[in-house]
């Protein structure tokens, strides 16, 4: 797997294209646990992060993914921003220099990112929070060296769904308690179509 500074923009441009697509049922999601702003911030994020990455020519990944992250932070309201920036942040420190991220590289960006996420949210896996997606999804590129986009797509999928049966433990969802349990987490839905713009940017090369 190679990603080059164009695959890079591309993923995040098809980032925000699911984020748009997918605004009314993240907001959704965040009215039944949360404050029902969530897919606003993201879509409102997202484009941002988009339309500043077409507007500029950028020598390595590293700085693709650190204009992505400082874009998101200050775009994307509430907790989410600090949370999704830092993971991209991390990931770009991991990039940094580098014209193309190779499979080892974006693996070791993965596991800062879910270090970041946790963290900052002081959260873990198992808490109902999009640390439950990235975790699974630094494991999967940790565990294997060679698999399709639909098997990224697929194991971020299935980590979303796991977060249905996870009762709250952070943030204001976790006020709900046993009554968050048969929800899916508003942030594991998201990093999940961030995963799946991944896999798509993979699968199309």
């Amino acid at each position: 797997m190679e990603l080059t500074v164009q695959d890079i923009v591309a993923w995040i441009e098809k980032a925000n294209e699911k984020m748009q697509a997918n605004k009314k049922y993240l907001t959704t999601l965040d009215q039944e646990i949360g404050d029902g702003d969530h897919g606003i911030n993201m879509a409102r994020g997202f484009q941002e992060a988009a339309d500043k990455l077409t507007e500029n020519d950028y020598p390595d990944t590293g700085a693709v993914l650190k204009d992505t992250a400082m874009t998101l932070m200050s775009k994307i309201g509430g907790a989410s921003g600090p949370l999704f920036g830092t993971a991209f942040l991390k990931m770009s420190v991991a990039a940094k220099g580098a014209e193309t991220l190779d499979h080892e590289t974006f693996k070791h960006g993965l596991e800062e990112a879910v270090n970041g996420i946790k963290q900052r949210g002081k959260a873990a896996e198992g808490e109902k929070t999009l640390v439950d997606v990235w975790a699974k999804m630094a494991d999967l590129f940790n565990r294997e060296t060679d698999f399709s986009a639909d098997k990224i797509a697929d194991e971020a999928a299935n980590a979303m769904e796991q977060t249905k049966d996870m009762m709250a433990m952070k943030g204001r969802a976790a006020y709900f308690k046993e009554r968050s349990i048969g929800h899916i987490d508003p942030g594991s839905a998201s990093s999940q179509y961030i995963f799946a713009a991944l896999a798509d940017i993979i699968g199309g090369k």
